[in-house]
């Protein structure tokens, strides 16, 4: 028995493999070591896991915030306690996760976007090359925390046109000082942030809001794409809701700058199960 685990900040998918088949599959909230405090990710294990969780053999764990050392080793001795049958636990971070399932053994761009961003060049069997990512406060450029933030800017700046000020008003009935409490001083503020780009699915025919996501995914390409110089020769795969939902106005931002979009996931996880099977 196999666990695969894809962990985002958002939300974390766990499936068990038996055979090479689905047998179970759960969802949890998300969890981040570099955001979030780690008795959140062992209440998650022991409170939102159910108690009579299968024994597995091995653990693949792909995690945001997994990318440095101090924190793949602290996931991965947590992970060894709770499932402490396994023989092997790997941990590593969300990147390879998303070149694993968007790329497989293709060399490519593998990239995230979704409540954050990033991207990284794959050769195949590993990252070669990696963006700065700064996080939803500096950076994320593209993510769906970098739209929320564009979307609340314009609704408080009274940059919005009228009518979709209005539709705005009557989905969230947002006061300027909910908005700051929540963002400056509640937890999960990317997350919050990121919640509002359903509005901008859900009015994505309107100009402004194309415009907009444009604006964003532009941003997104100058910095997670076009700083790669084999960028234009290379298929660029990407995961996430965002990526997902918006793949349209993406490829267009993509082919703008001769670039060619490869595989494009909500989650990759259908491409994990594929690896493990």
């Amino acid at each position: 028995m196999k666990l695969i685990v894809d962990a985002g900040s958002t939300k974390i998918e766990w499936v068990l493999l038996g055979d090479g088949n689905e047998v179970k599959r759960f969802i949890t909230r998300g969890f981040n070591p570099n955001y979030g405090k780690i008795i959140d990710f062992i209440n998650i294990l022991y409170k939102e896991l159910p108690m009579d969780f299968p024994v597995v053999d091995a653990v693949y764990y792909y995690g945001s915030g997994c990318g440095n050392e101090s924190a793949r080793q602290e996931m991965q001795q947590i992970l060894k306690v709770r499932f402490e049958e396994a023989s092997e636990v790997f941990v590593t971070h969300d990147l390879i996760g998303t070149c694993h399932a968007v790329l497989g053994h293709q060399k490519g761009i593998a990239c995230i976007l979704g409540t954050g961003a990033n991207s990284c060049v794959f050769d195949g069997s590993e990252i070669t090359h990696q963006a700065v990512s700064l996080g939803y406060l500096v950076g994320d450029e593209g993510s769906g925390c970098y739209i929320g933030r564009k979307l609340t800017r314009a609704y408080f700046y009274e940059l919005m046109p009228a009518e979709l000020k209005l539709e705005f008003d009557h989905t969230y009935h947002l006061n300027i000082k909910e908005f700051i409490d929540k963002v400056y001083h509640q937890p999960a503020a990317s997350k919050y942030l990121a919640g509002f780009t359903k509005f901008a699915g859900d009015h994505v025919d309107h100009p402004f809001i194309q415009n907009l996501v444009k604006g964003c995914f532009a941003d997104f390409v100058k910095v997670f794409l076009l700083r790669y110089e084999e960028c234009s020769a290379l298929p660029v795969g990407f995961v996430g809701s965002v990526a997902y939902h918006f793949q349209g106005l993406l490829q267009e931002c993509l082919a703008s700058e001769g670039l060619t979009m490869g595989k494009v996931m909500r989650s990759p996880m259908d491409g994990l199960i594929q690896l493990y099977s």
